[in-house]
């Protein structure tokens, strides 16, 4: 089965409005059909309305995080029910700089993804190794352990699988693509023995973790990959080229 390959930016704590009226120039005239791929962009919440006027309406826009409550006494916070008012339909849930930053656990992140299901949003779920945990042969038993926050959850097509291992964000280095691939189709092969196999099937699995122009084109290729979440690059002209070497192989 042909799965619609994704690419999703995260620009984390970056980003102005200057900055926005010059990136999507670029983006905007640089990318001329995004038709065969789902490209999403993830600014800072106070830029989320800015960045979607920019756009061309194309282009998807999600938030970085959210609460697993629809309102209340939260300081800080930002509940799905906001999102949807401001007509933004995606939001990234479990990055690892939630987890081991602020000390997000599964329990909470697999809250705050039903919470977003529930009303009508798409996810982005990260998930991924430590070092060390990689090291001592732990990957899959993570990636699992990691999955289990997700148990109950029937609507599947709501969510986008992205594989970050942590040990490769920001930190220049990047799983190579037979590593990538190794937990891709580990993945995809969970789901279709522990859900179901449409799910697997259907599912799509990203890969983030300094994805660039050039190493996209190799990670690309391996059938379990389905596109990628980039970081840095995202706030950069290259961010096209990764999109163009994605659209390539469909």
């Amino acid at each position: 089965m042909l799965r619609k390959p994704f690419v999703g930016g995260n620009w984390k704590c970056n980003g102005s409005r200057k900055f926005i009226n010059s990136i999507t120039n670029t983006f905007n005239s640089e990318i001329p059909n995004i038709k065969k791929v789902d490209v999403c962009l993830a600014p800072p919440n106070i830029y989320l309305e800015r960045l979607q006027n920019k756009l061309r309406p194309d282009w998807l826009i999600s938030a970085q995080n959210c609460y697993k409550e629809p309102k209340g006494a939260y300081t800080g916070e930002i509940s799905c029910e906001m999102l949807k008012d401001m007509n933004i339909d995606w939001v990234i849930l479990g990055h690892s700089e939630r987890r081991h930053k602020f000390n997000e656990s599964s329990k909470l992140i697999g809250e705050k993804t039903k919470m977003a299901i529930s009303k009508d949003m798409n996810v982005i779920f990260c998930l991924g190794e430590k070092l060390e945990q990689r090291q001592n042969g732990e990957t899959k038993r993570v990636v699992v352990d990691q999955l289990q926050s997700l148990s109950g959850i029937k609507d599947w097509s709501k969510i986008v699988l992205a594989y970050e291992p942590v040990w490769a964000i920001g930190t220049g280095v990047v799983a190579k693509p037979y590593q990538a691939e190794e937990v891709h189709s580990f993945l995809r092969q969970w789901f279709a023995e522990n859900v179901s196999k449409s799910v697997s099937d259907q599912l799509r699995i990203i890969y983030g973790g300094s994805v660039s122009p050039n190493n996209s084109v190799e990670l690309i290729e391996k059938p379990n990959v389905d596109g990628f979440l980039v970081g840095g690059y995202s706030l950069k002209p290259g961010f096209i080229d990764i999109i163009k070497n994605v659209i390539k192989k469909y």
